[in-house]
């Protein structure tokens, strides 16, 4: 049995959600405040029977594993061990394999961890490596920073990491999969993608190696260099030094944002420890969530100059959307972290720290640069872009308060400001409540309360049946489980969706509901394959009215002959009796 079935079998969620607040039984389910955010009346809900637990105030929800992942700040194979720990159940220890039997993924952790120790050495004993190595020690970094980072240097030269893989005789393939070389557009063979930059090797919080860095020591364009996108290593997904500042981070319980490796390492060499790096783009979604894992709260701190200053909205934007307090530390003009702290030192950064301001009101700032308030067209647009900042965040609480600040911020109503979002919700295709369709919701639950019902209408249900529909993904998993003749698993899901669907599916199915049968489930396919033949009516009705006013006639007999096999199928569908 694998070690996940074990723990749903003697773990009770009931038990695991009393260590973060306290449950009272109502009804057939237990309640207690939310520990996901503030409330005063409770609406955290957990169903003892299925498993589940769903917040209707913030939105939250799953199974026992993403409780933990969530409280614990942890990922799913660290949630995995945390149970299995708390349960006394024993992890299955992986099986040493052959190298003729590694998997890629392996075979390129073993090639990127050879790769940076040929890089290390290069910086301490060759000639050339020597300059780098002043190079870096005139840029105020410490010997033992390079040591603890681990940093590198990669020759000036074509083939000089290819040359040293050769000697090994290492497949130029998988060299070549693994981002350190590039195939020439002339002739056969390689060259070295990494020539004449000290290189910083880029980790995964476990410590492997999974890609590097380069900045130049020549001159050469670009300046800094990193590793392409690989089976190991995805751009956007890491956040730079997260493994060596993960404890510290945690410890303080909040993360200094900057954008690139110089900039890490001036903070780090100070004893600026909580720091992280977005690896020199803008911070991303994944970044975000993963840096959500170890802090409630990201400082940005980027350079002050026009990139800068945009990215660093787009990182806030992107924290208020994942429901992180964000602020921003506002350096001097001219200045990054890196040549701050050089100049000033850390006291005055930590200062600094302190006097950041809230992400909203950088925002705000930003966006009034880009209009003149006493411009009405201009301060509209203002007005509309912050709103649509606002409505992003998850928190209603939070979401009301920083709503009242911006409202200050902009010498506005506030009730005008909560009209504009509470229009701009209004638009949505779906509210809230109505996430899915009644035939889509139901026919969800059919599905994974009947493994027998599931597996006999697998086959009923046709991809028309839920394109465009909130929850395609779920359905599009659906099958690819029967295909491989495996029952829908609740816990394979959440790999597959992302986690707003996530926490809506389990939701609607912690609801009670009458007995599925087969025949309702029938039923509720027909009728979403009915609202599907209405949206394809409506689309070719909207495009043969088109084509009459543009005076295409000649393609109307195709279109009208479609919009007819549709009324013929709506025909059919109504009389079917199941």
């Amino acid at each position: 049995m694998e070690i996940i079935d074990e723990i749903r079998q003697v773990a009770n969620i009931i038990d695991i959600a009393s260590q973060y607040t306290t449950l009272k039984k109502r009804g057939q389910k237990y309640v207690g405040l939310c520990p996901f955010h503030s409330e005063k009346d409770p609406s955290f809900t957990v169903d003892e029977d299925k498993q589940l637990f769903h917040c209707f105030g913030c939105g939250a929800g799953g199974d026992i594993f993403t409780l933990v992942m969530e409280k614990e700040n942890l990922s799913f194979p660290e949630a995995l061990s945390y149970l299995a720990q708390k349960y006394n159940l024993t992890l299955p220890q992986k099986k040493k394999l052959s190298p003729a039997l590694l998997k890629l993924e392996e075979k390129l952790y073993k090639i990127n961890e050879e790769a940076l120790g040929f890089f290390r050495k290069n910086l301490f004993n060759t000639q050339e490596g020597k300059n780098a190595l002043g190079y870096l020690l005139k840029r105020g970094i410490s010997n033992e920073v390079i040591q603890k980072l681990k940093i590198g240097y990669a020759s000036n030269s074509w083939d000089s990491l290819l040359s040293f893989f050769k000697e090994k005789n290492t497949d130029l393939k998988l060299l070549e999969k693994a981002g350190l070389v590039i195939q020439r557009t002339k002739g056969d063979g390689y060259y070295d993608r990494f020539r004449g930059r000290v290189i910083f090797p880029i980790f995964t919080l476990t410590g492997k190696v999974v890609a590097f860095g380069g900045r130049t020591i020549y001159d050469d364009d670009p300046k800094y260099l990193n590793s392409p996108d690989t089976p190991i290593f995805t751009k956007g997904k890491l956040l730079y030094g997260l493994n060596f500042c993960k404890d510290s981070i945690r410890e303080k319980g909040e993360m200094i944002l900057v954008e690139g490796y110089t900039d890490f390492l001036s903070l780090f060499q100070a004893g600026v420890t909580n720091v992280a790096a977005s690896l020199g783009t803008s911070l991303t979604s994944d970044q975000a969530s993963l840096a959500r894992r170890f802090a409630s709260k990201i400082i940005v701190s980027y350079d002050r100059d026009a990139s800068g200053e945009k990215a660093a909205s787009r990182a806030i934007s992107i924290c208020l959307e994942k429901g992180v307090q964000v602020k921003a530390i506002i350096l001097p003009k001219g200045f990054d972290p890196d040549s701050f702290i050089k100049k000033h030192g850390p006291d005055r950064f930590n200062s600094l720290i302190s006097e950041s301001v809230p992400g909203m009101k950088f925002l705000i700032d930003e966006k009034l640069k880009e209009g003149r308030m006493d411009v009405p067209e201009e301060k509209a647009k203002v007005i509309q872009s912050i709103a649509s900042e606002i409505e992003k965040i998850p928190d209603p609480v939070v979401r009301n308060e920083y709503l009242k600040q911006a409202s200050e911020y902009l010498s506005i109503d506030e009730t005008f400001m909560r009209s504009i979002i509470q229009k701009k919700s209004s638009q949505k295709p779906y509210s809230e409540k109505e996430y899915f369709l009644p035939a889509e919701k139901r026919l969800l639950q059919i599905i994974f309360e009947d493994s027998l019902i599931a597996t006999g209408i697998v086959e009923d249900i046709n991809d028309d049946d839920y394109k465009g529909l909130k929850s395609e993904p779920v359905f599009q998993a659906f099958k690819e489980f029967f295909k491989l003749k495996k029952p829908p698993n609740f816990n394979e899901f959440r790999k597959k969706i992302d986690p707003t669907l996530f926490s809506c599916l389990s939701k609607i199915l912690m609801e009670k509901g009458s007995p599925p049968s087969l025949k309702e489930a029938r039923y509720c396919i027909a009728a979403l394959r009915e609202f599907s033949f209405e949206k394809q009516s409506k689309a070719l009705k909207a495009q043969i009215t088109t084509m009459e006013k543009n005076g295409k006639i000649d393609q109307l007999p195709n279109l009208m002959k479609q919009l007819q096999e549709l009324k013929r199928q709506q025909s059919i569908l109504s009389q079917r009796d199941f």
